[in-house]
């Protein structure tokens, strides 16, 4: 039998889903129907609650990730949170009731990254967040902090994960380390977040003024203007006293080479966007020369998240939380997101 908050639960109702349908492209992401999954032996049932918006959702409607997809309709988004509101047999944990985030890589459990376990995301190889309900296996969601309202809960599974795999899981962040964070996106927030929780001197670059004060609310030590200061990392170098030990690279071929330039010997640069283009264009001997570890970052596991979690939970951090709109303006919402202008994670609300 499928419980569901202690009855029996059937698969007949419609729910509604955000999918590419029909062919690829933004024109054909369009508000669609299902019908409601229903969970078999080892398998939870959300009920979503909200899902976050991250970079790749704008290019995965035009097939941006190539063969690997899923084939359509595709239900979009990787990040989310819902209740457990039914289980399958066989399943003891997550319990009904529970809140819990899908977690953005299915099969990738602990351990390292190999191609199996970075073979099936969220919103990609698989269906998505956008979805009234979502249908997974039990070791496929992951419990969320009490403290977190839906919107903020949403935004762990992908941003989240990123910058603490990038942080802590590889780069085995140590206090009074000295980091650069690009930009003020979500993986950048967390990870200004993540660092001052490690006790580090933390540079965030923006080409806004007024963001970059809102960093420093967030306990930024130290900021850069990037179109007014174009060579900011010799900037970044000075302020830092003689170099960063991590960089948090977002933009790719536009930002590598002021990255090389901020990085001290034997420091790490987590590569984990190309926000400013997508080939290398960079002089490699500072790599080579200066032993720096170029570390490419793809979120993380399960085991990531729940060490994440925790630590959040016990140090009651709160993501910031840019714009949230209604389920039904998941068009408008990603316009928000093309345009640049976010201060943090920007959040659809499911109906409640």
């Amino acid at each position: 039998m499928i419980v569901a908050a202690g009855r029996a639960v059937e698969g007949v109702a419609r729910m509604r889903v955000f999918q590419v349908e029909g062919a690829w492209g933004r024109d054909n992401l369009r508000l669609s129907e299902r019908q409601d999954p229903l969970p078999g032996p080892g398998e939870v049932r959300l009920e979503m609650r909200a899902a976050a918006l991250n970079y790749r959702d704008l290019l995965v409607p035009e097939k941006g990730y190539g063969a690997r997809m899923k084939a359509l309709p595709l239900i979009v988004l990787s990040d989310g949170v819902g209740i457990v509101d039914a289980v399958g047999p066989g399943v003891t944990a997550p319990i009904v009731g529970s809140r819990a985030c899908p977690l953005f890589f299915q099969s990738w459990i602990d351990g390292e990254p190999d191609d199996e376990r970075l073979a099936h995301s969220l919103g990609s190889e698989l269906d998505g967040t956008m979805a009234e309900f979502m249908v997974l296996p039990a070791a496929g969601v992951a419990a969320v902090p009490d403290h977190l309202s839906d919107a903020e809960a949403a935004t762990l599974p992908t941003a989240g994960v990123t910058a603490w795999r990038a942080l802590v899981t590889e780069g085995r962040l140590r206090h009074e380390a000295r980091v650069l964070v690009q930009g003020t996106g979500g993986v950048s927030l967390f990870a200004l977040l993540f660092a001052k929780l490690a006790g580090a001197f933390v540079v965030v670059t923006s080409s806004s003024d007024e963001k970059l004060e809102r960093a420093r609310a967030l306990g930024a030590d130290a900021v850069i203007n990037y179109r007014t200061t174009p060579e900011w990392g010799r900037k970044a170098r000075d302020l830092a006293g003689g170099g960063l030990d991590h960089v948090i690279e977002v933009g790719g071929q536009g930002t590598l080479p002021q990255s090389l330039r901020a990085v001290r010997a034997g420091g790490t640069i987590s590569l984990i966007g190309v926000l400013a283009g997508g080939t290398m264009d960079a002089r490699l001997g500072l790599v080579v020369t200066r032993h720096v570890r170029l570390q490419g970052i793809t979120v993380g596991s399960a085991e990531d998240f729940r060490a994440m979690a925790d630590a959040i939970r016990l140090a009651g951090l709160r993501p910031p939380i840019d714009r949230e709109y209604p389920f039904e303006d998941l068009h408008a919402a990603l316009d928000h997101l093309a345009a640049g202008r976010h201060f943090g994670k920007v959040v659809l609300r499911h109906a409640s």
